[in-house]
């Protein structure tokens, strides 16, 4: 899968949510998109800290780049990985509107628990 399938509007949201999620449960990958988040890298350069090959850090970032969670642009020799703020911004989003819900019900939880308390 490339770039311009993640643009395909038969994809749905929840599609694109559960791919960049599954990519994002893999601790290594996790890191991989740390070390983006500071700048571009090359394969090399996001293998360096890492004690495996760099066949299996490219796959890594096979998988992060079918999540359209990074991109990779050819610059002369070099093909430096791109992290994909928009990508996290949906991860960012859709998490947000858990969040909101969860703390709603904890303020009603509180207020119920503190006129109980206040009650003889």
């Amino acid at each position: 899968m490339d770039k311009v399938e993640l643009a395909d509007p038969a994809i749905s949201e929840e599609d694109r949510l559960n791919r960049a999620f599954a990519a994002l449960s893999d601790p290594l990958r996790r890191r991989i998109v740390a070390r983006l988040a500071q700048g571009d890298a090359t394969v090399n350069e996001l293998a360096e800290p890492f004690s495996v090959t760099l066949q299996a850090v490219s796959k890594h970032l096979k998988v992060l780049e079918d999540a359209g969670l990074i991109t990779r642009r050819r610059e002369a020799q070099r093909r430096p990985c791109h992290l994909d703020p928009e990508a996290l911004g949906r991860l960012t989003a859709w998490i947000e509107g858990y969040r909101q819900t969860v703390e709603e019900r904890y303020e009603r939880l509180d207020a119920l628990l503190a006129s109980q308390e206040n009650q003889p």
